[in-house]
């Protein structure tokens, strides 16, 4: 091993770490807000109210059919719907399904859900911040996976180990992340948090902040962490960028440097989005003299 490669091991497990740990009765048929196969979900809740301008409701009925719109009154065993192409129609009570508040936007006349995993990027952690109660299961590379849950509003703890590990008896490599929202404002977040692992007596990791800028489709995300494995210390920076090109993709890039500017990983790729799963396809290029590209794949399902 030459010096310089002696001097990258440590970092190079710190990133490591952050990969592991991070971080899815009635019907408008000319109506684009429906949808006729509509995604999965244990959870089934009908919160029936007219709602205040400007939301946004989901209707699923019993026939497996999904509009989006707002209620706009409630007379006896009736409902009055109205979608957001401006169809307007009537549901007996006995045929809804489901009826809940829906998060994202209208765009050119269509619902966009918003990113059910927002508070990461490819790795890294954004700026927001897990609601109490809510988290996500996902895994990396298929034998990765990592787990995040919502203590409070602002705080949420994860953790992971491999699935498959060939190491001996007290080798195997545990990973913890907690994570504390310090600013919540609708176009800026800012959090803090460590990214901590545990292997064979050795303990390697980053502690971080890190500032996201932007909506839910359109957003820069800013990193500073401090890396450490064993007595040595390094800082990090990383920037990130998210664009929605479309209801159901999202590129996202994530850059980092650390210890000179020799030493990091550039990485881009795309997420499918669905309500609750997600999937992640991206490539990683580390900074080195040889060029080389490592394929990404995630999954990862939201609670």
């Amino acid at each position: 091993m030459t010096e310089k490669e002696g001097h990258m091991r440590w970092p190079l497990i710190a990133a490591a770490a952050l990969t592991l740990a991070w971080p899815l009765t009635a019907r408008a048929s000319n109506d684009p807000t429906v949808a006729s196969v509509p995604q999965p979900d244990a959870r089934r809740i009908v919160d029936l109210h007219v709602p205040a301008p400007g939301v946004i409701q989901r209707l699923t009925l019993t026939d497996g059919s999904q509009l989006f719109g707002q209620v706009e009154s409630i007379d006896m065993d009736v409902v009055a719907f109205r979608t957001i192409a401006g169809v307007s129609l009537t549901v007996a009570q006995t045929g809804i399904a489901d009826l809940r508040v829906a998060s994202g936007g209208v765009v050119a006349g269509e619902f966009w859900p918003a990113d059910s995993h927002g508070t990461r990027l490819l790795f890294a952690p954004t700026g927001r911040a897990l609601r109490k109660g809510e988290g996500y299961l996902g895994v990396y590379e298929l034998f990765l996976p990592f787990v995040q849950v919502g203590i409070t509003d602002r705080l949420s703890i994860g953790a992971g180990t491999p699935l498959v590990f060939g190491g001996g008896d007290g080798a195997r490599p545990f990973w913890f992340t907690p994570k504390l929202q310090l600013v919540a404002r609708e176009r800026l977040q800012v959090a803090t948090g460590v990214i901590h692992m545990a292997v064979a007596g050795e303990s390697t990791g980053i502690a971080y902040g890190v500032t996201t800028l932007g909506s839910m489709d359109k957003a820069a995300t800013l990193g500073l962490g401090y890396a450490y494995f064993g007595r040595d210390r390094a800082p990090i920076v990383m920037i990130g960028g998210e664009y929605r090109a479309g209801r159901r993709v999202k590129w996202i890039t994530e850059n980092w440097l650390w210890g000179g500017s020799d030493n990091g990983f550039v990485s881009g790729g795309v997420r499918f989005l669905g309500e609750r799963l997600s999937a992640d396809l991206g490539i990683v290029v580390p900074l080195i003299d040889h060029t080389v590209a490592f394929p990404l794949v995630s999954f990862a399902w939201r609670f």
